[in-house]
Parts: structure tokens; C-alpha cells; sequence
């Protein structure tokens, strides 16, 4: 019963860094050439994991609670996050536990008890839960809105795209250049903040998708909360149209060009070609943030799995919407500690209602 009473006392005070100081302490995140290591305080990263699992659910909750304090467009066709709070919360808890379904049961009658949930259900509803194709486009929200609060410190972003297992067979990164084994998995493309590697917006696709065409969409998501400096991709992402996108959004494309890729005509093409071929230093010095991309897909692997459970199409897209969204939650937790970040998902989503509406 004591552990009951002490989970339940809601989420502990975190201490903030003041204001003032604030600013300066954001230039220096991005600015570290005198030692060339980016700079990182393992004691408070050390409490961050320590305390992860007991602020988790505690976030989750506030999150889905404050969805529900304010109207918004984007859920008008699915309903609100707030009515489907239970089911949610349920699928957000297998993905983080790593539980079956029936191991799960016990997890949610405890956290009924602590008020988390105001039911626990069926073991074979938890699979009903997943296969709601209304839920889709509520976890794509909240992954956005669950990435907000980094705005004070995200500016520079990194798109990838990798795969997720449908069948426990093989790892993508073992199959990655064998097309004709992609059908049987699920590409995921997200566009991520490298100081954080937050997901600030997602999209899941066959795994037969090209990468490309979902950039400027990622993009245009990110550029509605975030202010864009830089962003960087591979050759995959190679095109007139994706770089003309970076620069529209007032941010500086670093997109490698192909070998057979030629510097003729006018524009941003001609411009970011130049520039490439001269300053290739420089160039590559911006382009490599992009491995915090591929960081961010090795931590929502490693921590949620790189396999799916479930068997239909609905179902498996959702549980890797939960994957991500688990792992901004994750995320924001560490910045609690690393960067003194005041999580406000109120303030968030009142921002992100009236860009939305612009």
C-alpha cells in the first residue's frame, strides 16, 4: 500500500532554471567548438532514467487530460484524445511494459487503483484497442503536441525514414538494401530535433514507401510549432522540390547531392549546388547532425522493440505510433533534468490550436 500512496502523490517538482538564464544557456547548446563535445551532465542524466518509469505515466496522464481542456480541429472527425483516455493510456502501457496482453491485466488494475484509469478491461480488448482506425490520427496529434515543449530549444532537425518488423524475422538494418523484403514491413518516417532527438512529427507507411515524398509534409508539420534554422537528410531526399521546401520555411537545407546530379538551371538548386561543391567542410560539418536521426530511431528500438505484435495493418500502424509517442515522453522526461525544461502541455496546445488555424 505505501508504494500505492507514493506513486499516487502526482508528479514531483522539478527545479527550474531561472528565466533570465535561460537564453544564454540555449546559445550554448549549439555552440560548443572550443572542446568539440557536446556538453552533457551525466548526473542529472543518471536521475532522469532513475525517475523515468515514475514520471512516465504521470506525463501521459497530463498530456491526455490537457486535450481535453481545449477545442481542436484536427480531432473533430475522430473525437478528442480525452475520450478515448483509457484506451490510450492502455496501449501506451503494453508498448512501454513490453507485456502481452494478459500480462498486462495486473498492470492496469494497479493503476486503476492509483486513478489513472477509471476501468481495466478484457485482455482481447486491448487487441480491439489497437485495431481503432480512429485512433490513428489522435496519436499523430499527440506525438506533435507531446514534442511542443522542446520549441525553447529545438532549431536544427534531421529526417529519416527506417523499418519496423511486422514478423520477428530479420532487423531492417539487415535487410535494408533488399527491396524485395520490404513489403514485409512498416516504414516509419519522422522528422527529429537533434539536441533532444524528439519526434515532432510522424508518418507510417508500407515498407515498399519512398522516403521523398514524405518530406515536405514532415516539414511543413514541424515548421507550424518550431522555429526551423537547419535541416539536414540524405540522398534519398535529393530533389528540386524538397530543397526549395527547407528554404520556403526559412531554414538551410543540408541535403547531399547525388554523383550524377548537375548544377544547371536557376534557384535554390543552383545555389545549394555551388555551395556544395565549395564548401564540402562546412557542408558535412551541418549535414552529419543528421545521425541524431538514426539515434532516435535506435532508441525507440531498443526501448519499445523493433518488431510489431499485432497482425492487421491498423493495429500495427497504431502500436508504432504508440512506440514513438512513448518515446517522446521519454525524451521530455530527460530534458526535465538535462535542460531544466518546464513541461506545459496547457501552454502547448493552445500555442499549437492557433497555428494550426492560420
Amino acid at each position: 500500500m505505501g508504494l500505492l500512496l507514493v506513486v499516487g502523490m502526482g508528479r514531483p517538482p522539478i527545479k527550474l532554471m531561472e528565466k533570465n538564464k535561460m537564453e544564454e544557456y540555449q546559445s550554448k547548446l549549439y555552440d560548443y567548438k572550443e572542446t568539440g563535445i557536446k556538453p552533457f551532465d551525466w548526473g542529472n542524466y543518471n536521475e532522469s532514467q532513475t525517475k523515468e518509469k515514475f514520471l512516465f505515466f504521470h506525463l501521459l496522464k497530463e498530456l491526455l487530460e490537457t486535450v481535453d481542456k481545449t477545442s481542436d480541429q484536427h480531432l473533430s472527425k475522430a473525437g478528442t484524445a480525452r475520450s478515448y483516455y483509457n484506451q490510450i493510456f492502455t496501449m501506451c502501457l503494453k508498448v512501454y511494459t513490453q507485456q502481452s496482453s494478459r500480462r498486462l491485466i495486473s498492470d492496469l488494475r494497479i493503476y486503476r487503483q492509483l486513478g489513472f484509469i477509471n476501468k481495466s478491461c478484457h485482455f482481447n480488448t486491448i487487441t480491439n484497442y489497437f485495431n481503432n482506425r480512429d485512433l490513428r490520427v489522435v496519436l499523430q496529434y499527440l506525438i506533435e503536441l507531446s514534442a511542443i515543449p522542446l520549441a525553447q530549444l529545438e532549431r536544427k532537425f534531421a529526417v529519416d525514414a527506417s523499418g519496423i518488423g511486422a514478423h520477428q524475422y530479420e532487423k531492417w538494418s539487415d535487410i535494408r538494401s533488399v527491396h524485395k523484403k520490404h513489403r514485409m514491413y512498416k516504414k516509419v518516417h519522422i522528422i527529429y530535433g537533434v539536441l533532444s532527438n524528439v519526434a515532432v512529427s510522424c508518418r507510417v507507411t508500407k515498407g515498399t514507401a519512398n522516403d521523398s515524398p514524405q518530406f515536405e509534409t514532415l516539414l511543413k508539420r514541424c515548421a507550424d510549432n518550431f522555429d526551423i534554422e537547419e535541416c539536414s537528410a540524405d540522398m534519398a531526399y535529393s530533389s528540386k522540390k524538397n530543397l526549395q521546401a527547407v528554404i520556403d520555411v526559412g531554414g538551410m537545407p543540408y541535403i547531399p547531392f547525388k554523383s550524377n546530379a548537375v548544377g544547371g538551371g536557376l534557384g535554390t538548386w543552383r545555389k545549394m549546388y555551388k555551395y556544395f561543391k565549395r564548401n564540402q567542410d562546412e557542408f558535412y560539418r551541418h549535414y552529419h547532425l543528421r545521425s541524431n536521426a538514426e539515434t532516435g530511431f535506435f532508441m525507440i528500438k531498443k526501448k519499445f522493440g523493433e518488431f510489431v505484435s499485432f497482425k492487421s495493418e491498423i493495429a500495427q500502424e497504431n502500436e508504432i505510433l504508440c512506440k514513438v509517442l512513448c518515446h517522446n515522453i521519454c525524451c521530455l522526461i530527460q530534458e526535465m533534468f538535462l535542460q531544466k525544461l518546464d513541461v506545459d502541455f496547457l501552454s502547448a496546445i493552445k500555442k499549437f490550436s492557433a497555428q494550426s488555424q492560420r
